[in-house]
């Protein structure tokens, strides 16, 4: 199976020990993991904005990167989404079959991470060890979008030496929404207050969440209130050993 990684651009920038985690996680699975080159945003957030045409570029340069692979994988259920859901609007509005083809050839095979492990693999034991209290917050479009479900708590319940603890009202958003937060920026930092006390409600020493542009938020908010409590995504957990603790 070739399978290639869509780091997303927040990680690329920002979080770059996501994208190892997740290239560190899939080959000790024995998959093959390719990293594209030519890859750059999913085009997201030009869509979310309104920006539809100014999309198809950026668009037609994400087929383009991850054309002929079995899988793209991404440890974003944001970006994910944008691909399976909204590249199929854009390359319509474009008026380009040939967009339009690719979009279906590459959308259905794009997965966000535990989808990829659980439905793909067909595993949720990876071999994780993490010795730690931790929460979990579902992402609004990981849960919405995608429909992941419970994937992702079953893989953190597999993981060696975890403690893991229920987040209150959990499925409620973290106010973070990408351009949103810049746009209502009061909004944005009250639902994340909510969401940042729940964390400290719960006693964990890490929040874990499948997208780090949440973690971004509510953990700067965590910050902010020096609650004690760290972040870190999902592929850093499951991709921890005894070997790093």
């Amino acid at each position: 199976m070739r399978v290639a990684l869509q780091v997303t651009c927040v990680n690329d920038a920002m979080f770059p020990e996501t994208g190892k985690a997740v290239v560190r996680l899939l080959r000790r699975l024995g998959v093959e993991v390719d990293f594209p080159q030519a890859q750059t945003c999913c085009g997201q957030p030009m869509v979310n904005t309104g920006y539809v045409d100014e999309a198809v570029p950026v668009v037609r340069t994400f087929v383009d990167a991850f054309a002929g692979y079995d899988a793209v994988v991404t440890p974003s259920g944001s970006c994910a989404g944008s691909a399976r859901h909204q590249h199929s609007i854009v390359a319509e509005r474009s008026g380009d079959p040939a967009l339009v083809a690719a979009v279906a050839e590459t959308g259905p095979r794009t997965y966000e991470l535990s989808e990829f492990l659980v439905d793909v693999l067909g595993v949720t034991d990876v071999g994780a060890y993490f010795p730690h209290r931790v929460t979990y917050h579902p992402t609004c479009h990981s849960l919405r979008m995608l429909g992941v479900g419970d994937r992702p708590r079953r893989l953190l319940e597999a993981v060696r030496g975890i403690e893991l603890v229920e987040l209150p009202h959990a499925s409620e958003c973290c106010g973070f929404g990408g351009t949103f937060a810049l746009k209502n920026a009061d909004t944005s930092v009250a639902m994340g207050a909510d969401k940042a006390r729940h964390v400290r409600d719960t006693g964990a020493e890490v929040l874990v969440a499948g997208d780090n542009s949440c973690l971004m938020h509510v953990g700067g908010l965590l910050s902010r209130q020096r609650a004690g409590v760290r972040v870190a995504h999902l592929a850093e957990v499951l991709a921890s050993t005894e070997d790093d603790a």
